[in-house]
């Protein structure tokens, strides 16, 4: 499949683009809401892993703007936070087709959680 992620933190994106790749996806990361907006647009991929802190253009924005794009409107996009699951309901109401909290990220003991939760989406949207 393919998956957009954006992610600001080089260190995040290249574990998480690691991950995916090992997992059968194919993975473009980039590092800020505005290059998310210009890949999604140039490339539609099938589904974007979406951080909510952002410089410039923020996670929030770029969900919005998305989903309000008839281009990318119909991409499920999971959103990747360390922020509490408090705003889970918000965006799931703003076109959000899942949340995926960063503390549950665990490249060691647990790397398939991202993997299942992507995949989960997939079959939700299929």
């Amino acid at each position: 499949m393919k998956i957009l992620l954006i992610e600001d933190s080089w260190f995040l994106r290249l574990a998480i683009e690691k991950l995916l790749t090992k997992g059968g996806h194919e993975v473009t990361g980039v590092g800020d809401g505005q290059e998310g907006l210009r890949a999604a647009r140039t490339t539609p991929p099938q589904l974007i892993l979406l951080d909510m802190m952002l410089p410039g253009l923020d996670g929030t924005s770029v969900l919005k703007k998305l989903k309000l794009d008839p281009l990318t409107a119909r991409i499920p996009v999971v959103v990747l936070s360390g922020l509490s699951q408090v705003n889970e309901t918000k965006l799931k109401e703003a076109g959000a087709a899942a949340y995926f909290d960063k503390s549950s990220l665990n490249f060691e003991n647990n790397p398939d959680a991202l993997i299942r939760a992507v995949e989960r989406v997939t079959r939700e949207v299929n």
